[in-house]
């Protein structure tokens, strides 16, 4: 990950600078129609320009202002814009609804704009792929792939999405400012779009998971009401712990493909499934794709969500987030299909969906609640043509995938019309509508006629399709009614829940006590419906002009293979498909018509519903958690350390028993020397009169010192000087700080421990340490190669640093630095939130029975320490600067500074040191943490993996030619993290020590 390049020392990117040019005067009140084109233009400016750094990482070569933007790019700047751009609602919402729901068009509008420049290309049959390398030695690279497979997501994606938007504008409430629902709706909309693109199969699922999370947030939009809470709740439980499923089954499918992208994964589909691991990576995935899609017995979780506001049911559960799961097995179907796995795992639960919930549609009085049971039928439908593991049934199951999204998009925004002017979804109320708003009506009929699959309308073709997959199934030729028998009743079911739908809502007599007087809603709420109705139409009329070419591109990127012999029109003459659907329609059309026994059979059933089932799940789950949590948190810090160490026991015996080699234990070929003896011994006395006198808490924590030391010295005479100087920085800083903490720990007269539990310390103690030294020693003992050689012939010529400690930190291992100045960053924060009004009483006399002295901070230790500051703190920038290629560097230099701060507190006092404390800890550690990722991220610009180093010479004047390193501010964030965190940790002991010498709380000088 090293690479020596200074002729990158002279890029810019003009990109960067632009993107930052966000116009405040947005917020001002009464411009706000100029303040919304200003913001907006530029911040999707600075989203475009986002999308264009992409531009240096592809190696596109650019040339002033007529910069060539080739396919790549506009690929990767699609999901880029999306990204970037999401939060422009929340930030124009102070300008007015209008302003939010503009903006979340634009962003949907701007990445369709660069996705149709690729359609033509995609129509043809190309694949696109763009490819940034980022830890590729795992696999992991931020690839995104265009084929007609995503094209086709993504316009549904982009088409609905503009549709809803313009829906919610009218649909949710005039008091809702919008900004907060557009801003989450396009998060979802980036989500989707990055699972629909991905090429690498876990930047698929960190966006699966996204897509999870974020819908979350949609269906709990409305989080005031209980329904909202439960139904975001149950589908995030749902989809999560498919999505754990999920990973497990992807690390799987790359271990057995030896790789990640889907170019290597669909090329070696017969490779896969003759693998042992075949059954449990296919089960797996599976899991992941069914709990998405709600396919049973994983489906309960999308009736619930229908609590959330109808616009986002109108996006995600009939075009999105649930077609997620089989846009799933699309993809992956040239390396999973094909098996008999695949058929009885896909197939079996898509029939037993595509019955199972359309029969329970019928039964569901809520509107939603119907269209939410047919949604997962029609899933189920899709799911079923995937499991015939055939090419047209491939080609079937994309084509109603289609109808699916466009019939069931109107449906779901008519339900929300008729709750918007009704006031209630109540099927048994909501009567007669035909005459209140015939438009309305007229439009919804046509959708659940296209539903029911009725001649002329989209859902018709697809539906003959799946009636003709059904007949000439060859699995079956014993049984071979078995499936068209089981499609008719499914025909049947879908006409009947789909008259039910018609006749009780615009027919059926009179309303029934409703708490709105209905009427036609407003023109352009009316909209998305009427395009989404004309859609139906011309598909269901033109099938081959209107979905033709896109249907073909999607079907052979899914099938990875020529596409078979089939021909969309609107009549093929009378053949068993036709007979099918007329014994459908008028089977459908006599159940309906029978529906009073129907219902009444149903009423007599026990209720079963699944939210309860889950919720009664979800409550032993949590007492059972409460339990487990009350027996082992009970507040014991022996109980924990026993835990601890019972754990480290377990795991080292494992590792010990399990190495290779045996468990013989061989001693280590180099003897020992006398001095050697000696710091052993010294060891030994240090370790155990710190245990022997623990209760003598200051001789204890000298002893520890002196084990501390005794380490150091160990690290000088094994010749590592940078290990020694971080030890005893280390040391010294420990000592201190557990110095300033024994003045509040409670009175050495506290309860001896019994017998029983010294024994049990005991016993603990000894298997933990004689564990781990036997493990220590072995691993002492056995030959291994490593890879100190390596490091030691780069460090120089790859780091530019001859420190080969310094550049395994900040360059070849920086990574592993970036993680651990996180945690400590996050264990600043936890000091903070721990201590922070925390009110301690301050003892008057120490251990023994005396009074504190009077005189503090003495006049000589408080002159002596104020000149060594600026001494301490020039030798830690002397430190920070060398520690390239001598020791010391930014984790030692930061120790020094943080040593100098601490003396200064205990010279002068809290009253003297907090003044000259950094006043905002969290600023700087956002500061430490962002210099150090900021110059990994930055490789990215110039087409090199994360966190790669570079290193030049650079002529400076009256300092002629000065060698430099980008690591050098990797460290510098490494310094400004050290420092911030022991100067909190400090900050807050001396405002411990002023509320307890106060005894009120109140800080005071």
């Amino acid at each position: 990950m090293i690479l020596a390049d200074t002729s990158i020392w002279n890029h810019t990117d003009a990109g960067t600078r632009r993107a930052t040019g966000v116009d405040r005067e947005a917020g001002r009140k009464g411009a706000s129609l100029r303040a919304w084109a200003s913001l907006s233009a530029k911040y999707l400016a600075g989203s475009f320009w986002f999308g264009l750094d992409w531009q240096i990482i592809l190696g596109v070569p650019v040339s002033g202002a007529k910069a060539t933007v080739n396919s790549n790019l506009l690929l990767a700047a699609i999901p880029a814009t999306a990204f970037a751009a999401f939060p422009l609602p929340l930030l124009l919402q102070r300008c007015g609804r209008a302003s939010a729901a503009v903006a979340a068009a634009t962003v949907m509008a701007a990445c369709l704009g660069l996705l149709l420049p690729l359609a033509p290309a995609t129509l043809a049959g190309h694949r696109e792929v763009a490819r940034l390398a980022w830890l590729p030695a795992y696999g992991l690279d931020l690839s995104l792939r265009l084929d007609g497979l995503g094209l086709l997501f993504c316009l549904l994606i982009l088409g609905i999405g503009l549709l809803v938007v313009l829906y919610a504008a009218w649909y949710l409430p005039a008091g809702d400012r919008l900004g907060r629902f557009y801003s989450i709706l396009l998060l979802f909309m980036a989500a989707m779009l990055g699972v629909v693109l991905a090429e690498n199969l876990i930047l698929l699922l960190i966006f699966w998971e996204l897509t999870s999370l974020s819908s979350f947030l949609l269906v709990a939009y409305r989080s005031d009401k209980h329904e909202s809470r439960i139904g975001a709740r149950m589908a995030l439980a749902v989809t999560g712990g498919g999505g754990l499923a999920l990973l497990a089954g992807i690390l799987l499918l790359g271990h057995i493909a030896g790789s990640y992208e889907l170019s290597v994964i669909l090329a070696a589909g017969e490779r896969i499934r003759a693998h042992a691991l075949y059954t449990p990576t296919l089960i797996l995935i599976l899991l992941g794709a069914f709990t998405k899609s709600a396919q049973f017995p994983f489906h309960f979780w999308l009736p619930s969500a229908m609590a959330a506001p109808t616009p986002v049911s109108a996006y995600l559960h009939s075009a999105t987030m649930v077609k997620a799961g089989v846009f799933l097995l699309a993809r992956l179907y040239p390396a999973l299909g094909s098996s008999d796995g695949w058929f009885w795992l896909v197939g079996g639960t898509g029939a037993l969906t595509l019955v199972y919930a359309a029969a329970t549609a019928l039964f569901r009085n809520d509107i939603k609640g119907l269209l939410a049971y047919s949604t997962i039928s029609h899933l189920g439908l899709i799911t079923l043509l995937f499991g015939l593991d055939t090419p047209l049934s491939v080609v079937a199951g994309l084509f109603h995938l289609i109808n699916h999204a466009i019939f069931k998009a109107s449906l779901f925004m008519a339900a929300g019309v008729i709750d918007h002017e009704c006031g209630t979804r109540d099927m048994r109320r909501v009567n007669g509508m035909f005459r209140v708003m015939p438009i309305t009506a007229t439009l919804a009929i046509i959708a659940a006629a296209s539903m029911a699959g009725v001649p002329l309308l989209n859902g018709f073709l697809s539906k003959e399709m799946f009636f003709s997959e059904t007949v000439s199934y060859p699995q079956f030729e014993p049984l071979g009614w078995a499936l068209p028998l089981l499609a008719t009743i499914a025909g049947m079911l879908a006409v009947a829940y789909s008259s039910r739908f018609v006749h009780d809502v615009f027919f059926n007599g009179e309303p029934v006590d409703l708490p709105r007087q209905p009427h036609e809603p407003p023109r352009w709420m009316r909209a998305p419906i009427e395009l989404l109705v004309v859609l139906c139409l011309l598909v269901g009329i033109f099938p081959g002009w209107t979905v033709g070419p896109l249907l073909d591109a999607a079907a052979g990127a899914a099938l990875q293979a020529p596409l078979p012999d089939f021909h969309l029109a609107l009549w093929h003459g009378f053949n068993k498909p036709v007979l099918m659907s007329l014994l459908a329609l008028a089977g459908g059309v006599l159940v309906y018509a029978l529906r009073r026994p129907l219902f009444a059979w149903q009423d007599q059933l026990p209720p079963m519903h699944p939210r309860t089932s889950f919720e009664r799940f979800y409550r032993a789950l949590a007492s059972g958690a409460r339990r487990t949590m009350a027996a082992v948190d009970n507040g014991s810090l022996q109980r924990y350390s026993a835990l601890l160490f019972g754990f480290v026991v377990l795991l080292g015996s494992w590792s010990f028993f399990s190495a290779p080699g045996g468990t013989g234990v061989r001693p280590a070929a180099q003897p020992a020397d006398e001095v050697a003896v000696a710091a052993l011994l010294v060891l030994l006395i240090g370790a155990l009169g710190a245990t022997a006198l623990y209760r003598e808490r200051l001789l204890a924590l000298i002893l520890v010192s002196v084990v501390g030391l005794t380490v150091t010295l160990t690290f000088v005479r094994l010749s590592a000087p940078d290990l020694a100087l971080t030890q005893l920085a280390v040391e010294m800083g420990t000592i201190i700080l557990m110095l300033l903490v024994l003045y509040y720990l409670p009175p050495r007269n506290a309860p001896k421990s019994t017998a029983r539990r010294l024994i049990r310390d005991l016993v603990v103690a000894l298997l933990a340490g004689g564990g781990l030294a036997l493990i220590t020693l072995q691993m002492l003992a056995a030959p291994v190669d490593t890879i100190a050689g390596f490091y030691l012939q780069q460090s120089l010529p790859g780091g530019g640093g001859a420190n080969v400690v310094n550049v395994i930190l900040v360059d070849f291992r920086g990574f592993d630095t970036l993680g651990e100045i996180t945690v400590l960053a996050m264990v600043a924060l936890a000091s903070h939130a721990l201590l922070d009004r925390l009110i301690l009483g301050a003892p008057q006399r120490d251990e023994d029975g005396r009074r504190w002295a009077a005189e503090a901070h003495p006049l000589f230790l408080s002159m002596l320490m104020r000149p060594l500051l600026p001494l301490a703190l020039t030798v830690s920038v002397y430190l920070f600067l060398r520690g390239h290629h001598v020791p010391g560097g930014g984790f030692v230099a930061g120790l020094i500074t943080s040593i100098a701060l601490v003396m200064q507190y205990l010279a002068n006092g809290i009253a003297f040191a907090q003044p000259r404390m950094p006043q905002q800890p969290v600023r700087l550690l956002a500061l430490g943490l962002l210099l150090a990722a900021g110059i990994g991220v930055a490789s990215w610009l110039f087409g090199r993996p994360f966190l790669t180093s570079v290193h030049g010479h650079v002529p400076l004047p009256l300092l002629g030619d000065v060698e430099l390193a980008s690591a050098m501010v990797f460290d510098l964030g490494v310094y400004v993290v050290v420092v911030t965190v022991v100067v909190t940790v400090l900050s807050e002991l001396g405002r411990l020590s002023l509320r307890a010498r106060d005894g009120n709380g109140e800080e005071t000088a």
